[in-house]
């Protein structure tokens, strides 16, 4: 089993690991989480080279409150696995892995977007599927969904290019 073999190769940097129908997943310490991503890519007995997925669980309950999940998958050598980093609230971060998987540019700007989690180091994290002045973070459980955002005048993207947010 994979998990096995990662327990082995990392030790303590590995807080837990399950397999529900087939599919592993380990919880690992967000501390050295970077290092952690990029063996999990260079090591040829893993050789995770793509960033399927990264998506983050609010539990509204529960400290910490989030669990982010990263999607990886070694098409070379055919195994998936789930990685989990549990974030903390009332500040939720963790480093960036685009230094790892470019496909992270995208996929960490849509997490801060819709959960509000901030990735460290990443160099151009801004909103990415709502307008700038949209108040909160739509995914948290604690959303209120009747909220009304403030109106933004309708512009042509053509004659008039919006501006980079911030």
């Amino acid at each position: 089993m994979l998990s096995e073999k990662l327990k082995e190769r990392f030790g303590d940097r590995i807080a837990s690991t399950e397999a529900i129908h087939g599919r592993e997943t380990v919880l690992i310490k967000s501390d050295g989480a970077v290092d952690f991503f990029r063996a999990l890519r260079d090591d040829p007995e893993f050789k995770f080279e793509f960033l399927m997925d990264l998506f983050a669980i609010d539990w509204l309950e529960r400290k910490p409150r989030f669990d982010l999940v990263y999607n990886l998958k070694s098409i070379s050598l055919g195994h998936r696995l789930f990685v989990k980093i549990q974030v903390a609230f009332p500040d939720p971060h963790v480093a960036s892995v685009i230094d790892v998987w470019k496909s992270a540019d995208w996929l960490e700007r849509e997490t801060y977007d819709m959960m509000g989690i901030r990735f460290d180091g990443h160099p151009d994290l801004r909103r990415i599927l709502l307008y700038d002045a949209f108040v909160g973070h739509p995914l948290r459980k604690d959303y209120p969904f009747q909220k009304r955002q403030p109106l933004v005048p309708e512009t042509d993207p053509i004659v008039h290019p919006l501006r980079p947010s911030k």
